[in-house]
């Protein structure tokens, strides 16, 4: 297991994008092992998901922690005794700290349900149906001081239907998401992401 590339998901919800992710690993198109999954809530679906795969586990509620800088302390000790490469946040419903960032500089990704830098922040697939788009889509970042600013790695665009509710097209570009999640990980494992200032270049196969 010396050459698989070592994640820590952080979740708060559900876990869908966890899901993919574990089961591209289980079928063998992502060489990763998940060390440990994190989340700061203790009812979120995702530790179900994690558990039936025994992957490890913590519940860290930031309700304990008298401010953000000390549960994100907490945060990197738990995924550095790990010997974590990759930072995955999995719908991980927090702002992260400059601490936390340079601890893990360049090594932080997330998705996001929008093609960025349209609709950043929360409620992206709302925000595309409301304003009236034509295409929408998701965007694999990483994670940088920004809201969703940070040097972007694989977009995949979706068609917003004229009828489409926030539900719906969510739905569509959740398809998506769990297609390009998983090939940007791998992309971090092959060596292929080069990063010159805000623009992500992906090497061609040697």
């Amino acid at each position: 297991m010396a050459d698989l590339l070592k994640l820590g998901v952080l979740i708060s919800g559900n876990g869908s994008n966890l899901q993919s992710i574990i089961d591209h690993i289980e079928k063998g198109s992502l060489k990763a092992i998940i060390k440990i999954v994190i989340s700061n809530n203790p009812d979120a679906n995702g530790t179900i998901r994690a558990k039936k795969h025994g992957i490890p586990v913590v519940i860290l509620k930031h309700t304990d922690f008298k401010n953000k800088e000390d549960f994100d302390l907490e945060l990197i000790k738990i995924l550095k005794s790990n010997h974590v490469d990759l930072v995955i946040l999995a719908g991980f419903m927090r702002i992260l700290t400059p601490a936390f960032l340079k601890a893990f500089s360049h090594k932080i990704m997330n998705i996001h349900p929008a093609l960025l830098p349209s609709f950043p922040g929360i409620h992206g697939q709302k925000q595309a149906v409301e304003y009236g788009v034509k295409i929408s889509g998701c965007t694999v970042h990483f994670v940088d001081e920004g809201v969703d600013t940070g040097p972007i790695i694989i977009q995949s665009a979706v068609q917003v239907l004229d009828d489409d509710t926030e539900e719906t097209l969510a739905a569509r570009i959740l398809k998506k998401e769990h297609m390009i999640y998983p090939q940007a990980i791998q992309l971090f494992a092959d060596g292929k992401i080069e990063i010159k200032g805000r623009k992500v270049r992906i090497k061609a196969q040697e």
